[in-house]
């Protein structure tokens, strides 16, 4: 994917300047998230949902139950649009009309395809890792019943691009900068908190290793989960 804009229809119209179509700042914003919103139409009613996803490679991958329209709809082939956002900070100027947000954001379009064979439990295993790395090897596997009942959905990753904002508020070197108003950035910062044990879980069950690692990270969520691996078929 080059710096340029790979269609019209990704092209970064306004503030082009915080615009990127480099194939790593899209892995970046897309590796950090954790909740992508689809988009799309069915029956001339647009509908967008948010759901878990994973980057494999080359390919974007959702899933969800067999018997969802949005799993039917979507394995048909549909125009789709998948956004992805990450807010980083409060932007708080002198006047209101100043005022912005620190973020990074991707978008792409493309249309889905299902995922079967070994792709499909390769895809559900990076779901798994995506939200806790190394999880997958600590639970029980998928069965042929809740495989069956499973959608895997794969868009190939072609037409994106990145916008993202990051820095003070604009109007320090305006007017408003002599009025007597506080300005500057509030980060927001997303952690894991305390893990909380299933009510049900027998006392002897120590902690999981993947758990552990994840707890002792206390950085913002999704900052080093990185799923790269595979390659994605078409």
């Amino acid at each position: 994917m080059s710096a340029r804009p790979q269609s019209d229809r990704v092209r970064v119209r306004r503030q082009p300047t915080r615009g990127s179509y480099d194939r790593a700042a899209v892995d970046a914003v897309l590796d950090r998230g954790l909740v992508a919103h689809v988009a799309f139409v069915d029956a001339g009613q647009p509908f967008c949902v948010p759901m878990l996803y994973a980057r494999v490679s080359d390919c974007l991958y959702v899933h969800g139950a067999g018997s969802s329209r949005i799993t039917h709809r979507l394995a048909e082939g549909v125009p789709a649009c998948v956004t992805i956002t990450g807010i980083d900070g409060l932007v708080l100027a002198r006047s209101a009309f100043e005022h912005s947000a620190n973020y990074r954001s991707v978008m792409l379009l493309g249309a889905f395809a299902a995922v079967t064979g070994a792709q499909r439990l390769a895809a559900l295993e990076a779901f798994t890792n995506k939200l806790v790395p190394g999880r997958w090897r600590e639970v029980r596997s998928p069965n042929r019943k809740e495989l069956k009942a499973t959608s895997v959905l794969a868009m190939p990753i072609r037409e994106a691009s990145v916008k993202s904002r990051s820095g003070p508020p604009t109007d320090d070197g305006s007017p408003d900068a002599q009025l007597d108003v506080w300005a500057g950035v509030v980060p927001i910062l997303t952690r894991f908190g305390e893990p909380e044990p299933s009510p049900g879980l027998r006392r002897t069950i120590r902690l999981a290793r993947s758990v552990e690692r994840l707890a002792a990270i206390g950085s913002a969520v999704g900052s080093d989960v990185v799923i790269n691996q595979g390659v994605c078929s078409e």
